[in-house]
């Protein structure tokens, strides 16, 4: 897996978000930074592999 910006901003419930802008949608949440960041680490590990089910190409940075 290659390196991909997150965008991570807290929105107005005090959770978490973290976004992916090369990966249009692949967003995930946490209860804390920490965990928002885990999450969006699986989430694009699961867009990745569902790019490469499909034959798509992968984007990079």
């Amino acid at each position: 897996m290659g390196k991909y910006r997150v965008l991570i901003e807290a929105d107005e419930d005090g959770m978490y978000v973290a976004e992916v802008p090369t990966l249009p949608g692949c967003i995930s949440q946490g209860q804390t930074r920490a965990e928002a960041i885990e999450n969006i680490k699986e989430a694009i590990a699961a867009y990745l592999e569902s790019l490469d089910a499909y034959g798509e190409p992968v984007p990079y940075f």
